[in-house]
């Protein structure tokens, strides 16, 4: 006979909580080394970067000839070019007139990852993004809304050490009597054209006091975020807003300040069930918020089919559904699932930030693929969103 279960205490559940942290900051110990600060290492050969600044790799030569552009140093054992980082190419771009900004009477792209719930691949989409229009020369803002930070420590922040809530995230902004934009929050990062505002713990008790507030003043609440969102918005081409995994006041601000959302959603019948009911309770939710600051407008909502495995029949069946329910809703891109996503995450790190032989697997090549294809989609329904760019679409085909 089993002896009876033991009641567990909360002194026990401190303990609990006391051991996973530790866990936690030995981690952070070894990605977030005492003196060191993440770099992007990515370099690009001069076929690579003629390609990414849209000419050709003479016209580069031949800057570089005249002083226009400085060459890139040499290794001093092998005497081999060293090749062009990123910050290289966007100076090209800048030189050669290529870079894709939008123009200033442009609305910039505000597009929120959103699902309410969690382990969809959120987080993981909003730093890809990031890193694929960093590559492409565009300016782009990471707000990190979720007290997890996913976000923030993929970009090279210790939310514990690094990250003061009083100071550095949006807690301050979303006080009465706040700053007045969100610039003191404004960080850059070690990759070229991507600004952060970064998360930690802290906002996690910004969501009970935005709740007790929002009787008394819900204008406010809601819609502080997107006055925010509009301080600095001549700054950046896309702002990507990363909220957390729940329905809370944070995620409904983040549904205002939104002008774009992109819902990832695993083809399992779970989360397909939780992105149908997301979707209900967006449509309520709006609705609701609609009487309380006028309705809210997006320049697209698409579904994104995430964490897809091709070797699952389910999966399959599933994606063959979401294909027939929502025909003009989904992207045509899928984010297949991939040990390599994983593993990069187990180290903070992004696919498209691994070099060396990580890169030359038949693995990260096809990973790359699945996340090109999802940013080249993305990418052409913002630049559908700025005039601007219209002709330059039509040209292409694309419009």
């Amino acid at each position: 006979m089993n002896p009876a279960l033991i009641p567990v205490t909360l002194d026990e559940l401190t303990v609990l909580s006391q051991r996973a942290s530790t866990v936690i900051e030995r981690l952070r110990e070894r990605v977030f080394a005492p003196g060191t600060q993440k770099q992007l290492e990515l370099v690009f050969n001069v076929r690579t970067a003629a390609e990414m600044v849209g000419r050709s790799e003479k016209a580069i030569r031949d800057y570089e000839a005249d002083g226009r552009l400085p060459a890139p140093k040499k290794d001093e054992v092998t005497g081999r070019r060293n090749g062009y980082s990123l910050a290289d190419v966007n100076r090209m771009r800048k030189l050669f007139g290529t870079m894709p900004h939008r123009a200033p009477e442009d609305p910039p792209l505000v597009l929120a990852v959103q699902n309410f719930k969690g382990g969809v691949g959120k987080s993981t989409m909003v730093v890809h993004l990031a890193q694929y229009f960093a590559l492409k020369g565009y300016r782009v803002c990471v707000i990190d809304c979720d007290s997890q930070a996913s976000s923030t420590a993929v970009f090279g922040l210790n939310p514990d050490v690094d990250v003061h809530e009083d100071e550095d995230t949006l807690y301050p902004f979303l006080q009465h009597g706040g700053p007045k934009t969100l610039h003191y929050a404004l960080r850059a990062t070690y990759w070229p054209g991507i600004a952060i505002i970064p998360a930690n713990l802290g906002l996690y008790d910004a969501e009970y006091e935005f709740a007790a507030r929002m009787a008394r003043d819900p204008a406010f609440i809601l819609d502080r975020l997107r006055e925010g969102v509009m301080s600095i918005a001549d700054q950046f081409d896309i702002i990507l807003l990363d909220p957390p995994p729940a329905l809370g006041m944070l995620s409904l601000s983040v549904l205002r300040a939104a002008n774009a959302l992109l819902i990832p959603a695993p083809p399992n019948n779970i989360d397909f069930a939780s992105t149908a009911h997301f979707l209900k309770m967006m449509e309520a939710t709006l609705s609701e918020l609609a009487r309380h600051g006028g309705a809210r407008e997006y320049s697209f909502v698409k579904i994104l089919t995430s964490k897809m495995d091709d070797q699952k029949s389910a999966h399959q069946a599933i994606k063959r559904m979401m294909d027939a329910v929502f025909p003009q809703d989904m992207l045509n891109a899928v984010l297949k699932d991939s040990a390599e996503i994983d593993n990069a995450a187990a180290n903070l790190m992004t696919v498209y930030e691994l070099t060396g032989a990580a890169t030359r697997t038949e693995t990260h090549k096809r990973c790359r693929a699945y996340l090109d294809a999802v940013g080249r989609e993305v990418e052409l329904l913002a630049r559908k969103t700025w005039p601007s760019h219209h002709p330059n679409l039509r040209k292409e085909g694309l419009l």
